[in-house]
């Protein structure tokens, strides 16, 4: 499939540059800010990291990140929704776990990329809840790069290149083998719009998503995942053996054919894969002609196939979806890694909603905030 990167590629990083310039100037008497959205994946789940397809949008909701220079070389952090602080050298590459880990690895990252780092200190602050499946780790990751990146008075590197830095500190600093998904859907996200991946060739495409009356709502499961000590890490083992045992560099090149012939759990998960590639494209399609019912049926479908074929699902997420589709949803289906977290539906004109699920509508992409917040 061609997906071209959007045109405002050039005009984002015009606009990111320019509010570098104006908060380095008032670095030492102001702070810079940085806002990264958490993000919905309309469709295609566990598809990143097998070179696939996926159709996010960024939310409203976020991480910021108040940071301002020093010049004694440490980096004092604070995670004011946690009550915690953490401080280390520039230099230190020491580990740390939980939230003190995305700090130390998108230092260290953005050392070993030559941003000229200062001292720093960081208030962090977020509006998503943690392992719920809105991607509140990839929105801290970007966050904290755009944060520090600011306070350098250097200009960010193109969006792609921005999320592969953020995948890194995931991947090696926090230990959750994400794939591109969660970065991406934050740094390009634009209101009103999905965004439509290429991971084979990280090409990017922003499109319309306009649901006329109808709303897309997130309900909690309850129940909390970890990308780093869950079931996430395995099924991307799984994927990395089927994709050996097929020969294949990415598993959304596999021939459903070829795939029956591999061993259980591996055949299971292909069929996951490639199936869930043609929903995003059936999805694309479905939204171009305005067909919503169509939409819910590929909700439904997907969220079968994760449950059945990739096996994310629990009794939490199972008990969400059915809350969902008791009250009028046209599909839901789970969100994020699985194991828990939220789930996601599609609901017509006129239903009502059970307790606790919230709208969810697409929003600006990370930035820094100006003087006013924006």
């Amino acid at each position: 499939m061609a997906i071209r990167h959007p045109q405002s590629e050039r005009t984002w990083l015009r606009a990111t540059t320019e509010t570098v310039r104006r908060e380095t100037l008032r670095a030492m008497t102001e702070c810079v800010r940085a806002f990264a959205p958490g993000r919905v994946n309309l469709i295609g789940e566990h598809t990143d990291y097998n070179g696939g397809l996926a159709l996010p949008f960024a939310v409203r909701d976020g991480v910021t990140v108040i940071a301002s220079a020093s010049h004694d070389g440490r980096v004092v952090a604070e995670a004011h929704d946690l009550g915690e602080r953490d401080s280390f050298a520039l230099g230190d590459r020491a580990p740390a776990s939980g939230w003190r880990a995305f700090v130390r690895g998108a230092v260290a990252e953005l050392l070993t990329s030559e941003v000229p780092l200062p001292g720093a200190s960081l208030e962090i602050t977020g509006t998503l809840p943690r392992g719920s499946g809105l991607s509140s780790s990839a929105a801290l990751a970007v966050a904290l790069c755009l944060a520090l990146i600011g306070i350098a008075g250097e200009t960010p590197p193109d969006r792609v290149a921005l999320a592969q830095i953020c995948s890194r500190i995931e991947n090696d600093w926090v230990g959750a083998q994400t794939g591109l998904l969660d970065q991406l859907a934050s740094l390009f996200g634009q209101t009103d719009h999905a965004t439509l991946i290429d991971f084979r060739s990280l090409e990017v495409r922003t499109l319309p998503l306009d649901l006329g009356e109808h709303r897309l709502v997130t309900l909690d499961s309850g129940e909390r995942h970890s990308n780093a000590i869950g079931g996430y890490n395995q099924r991307r083992h799984e994927c990395e053996a089927a994709c050996r045992a097929l020969g294949l560099r990415h598993l959304s090149e596999a021939d459903l054919s070829a795939a029956r012939a591999l061993s259980a759990p591996l055949d299971r998960r292909v069929r996951h894969v490639v199936s869930e590639n043609e929903r995003v494209l059936a999805t694309v399609d479905a939204l171009e002609r305005g067909d919503l019912v169509e939409l819910g049926r590929l909700l439904d479908a997907s969220h079968a196939s994760l449950r059945d074929d990739y096996e994310v699902s629990t009794p939490a997420v199972e008990a969400a979806v059915e809350a969902l589709r008791d009250a009028g949803a046209l599909g839901a289906r789970v969100i994020g890694g699985g194991f828990g977290g939220h789930v996601l539906g599609l609901m017509p004109p006129g239903a009502g909603t059970p307790e606790g699920a919230l709208e969810v509508r697409p929003g600006p992409g990370a930035r820094l905030l100006d003087g006013d917040g924006r």
